[in-house]
């Protein structure tokens, strides 16, 4: 049955709808399929114009009803500063309540470690799958700047917003010719529209990024079945980071996805999550 339903090319049912956070932000979503409740997060520089969340949506929704919102400051969702990583996490907790309270989660990069710090604070998840937290936890890969939130700051605040993508994409390993290429693209006006939410990614996961161990009791209340997801071509650091992270969480498990990178493919996700979620 769950092959009949990932195969499926009958389209689920979309609606559009708002959330609003605590501080008064007002958050875009948009709500697809039926079945036990399912919210994504998508990583840095995405929405649901531009991410991965919406083409897994179209594979889980078969399933699951499917919640996929742009996080604050992206897409259509609204924006309110100061920044703080417990507004985001409030943010959460409002498309939560849109889903009824409690939900399976799945986050990406920034927003899987967002996904956990709301798990760690007490948001209504019910089990939590995360692919490729960026965290540096060893010496495989320089550990990152501890004032690179600061860096992207100042760079938007001069309107340097093509040069702050580069820098974090640059510090997150991207080759300097793969660059050079994306700028040219169609895409890359769509990056630095939202360059200015860099800094949100880099405060959620700065902590993470010295290059030393994950602190073994930090997430000890975070005690719900969860997944952690690496891809199989992934380079070393974010490899050791996953098996790392499922090692100090107290029910997790490991898993490695076949053939895939950080930009993983919904159609190779989609079969693990439908069997971590049932």
């Amino acid at each position: 049955m769950r092959d009949q339903n990932l195969n499926q090319t009958t389209p689920a049912a979309r609606t559009q709808g708002t959330a609003t956070s605590a501080d008064g932000t007002l958050l875009a979503f948009t709500r697809s399929g039926e079945g036990p409740p399912l919210i994504l997060i998508d990583g840095a520089l995405c929405d649901r114009r531009v991410g991965p969340s919406t083409p897994l949506a179209a594979l889980l929704s078969q399933s699951h009803t499917v919640f996929t919102y742009d996080r604050r400051g992206r897409g259509e969702s609204r924006d309110r500063p100061p920044y703080a990583v417990e507004r985001e996490v409030e943010d959460l907790n409002a498309v939560l309540a849109k889903a009824g309270g409690s939900a399976y989660v799945w986050g990406i990069s920034s927003g899987a470690a967002l996904a956990l710090e709301a798990a760690h604070r007490g948001a209504g998840i019910t089990s939590l799958a995360m692919y490729e937290p960026p965290f540096v936890v060893d010496d495989t890969r320089a550990a990152i700047s501890v004032d690179i939130a600061s860096q992207l700051s100042d760079l938007v605040a001069a309107d340097r917003r093509s040069d702050a993508v580069r820098l974090f994409l640059r510090v997150m390993g991207a080759p300097q010719l793969a660059i050079a290429l994306m700028r040219l693209l169609p895409v890359w006006p769509k990056l630095t529209r939202v360059a200015h939410t860099l800094p949100y990614d880099m405060t959620i996961v700065g902590p993470y990024q010295r290059g030393t161990p994950l602190p073994a009791s930090l997430w000890e209340n975070v005690t719900i079945p969860t997944l952690v997801m690496v891809g199989g071509k992934s380079p070393a650091w974010l490899k050791h980071s996953a098996r790392a992270l499922a090692d100090v969480l107290p029910n997790a498990a490991h898993l490695v996805v076949a053939g895939q990178t950080h930009n993983v493919k919904a159609k190779a996700l989609a079969p693990a999550l439908e069997d971590f979620f049932t």
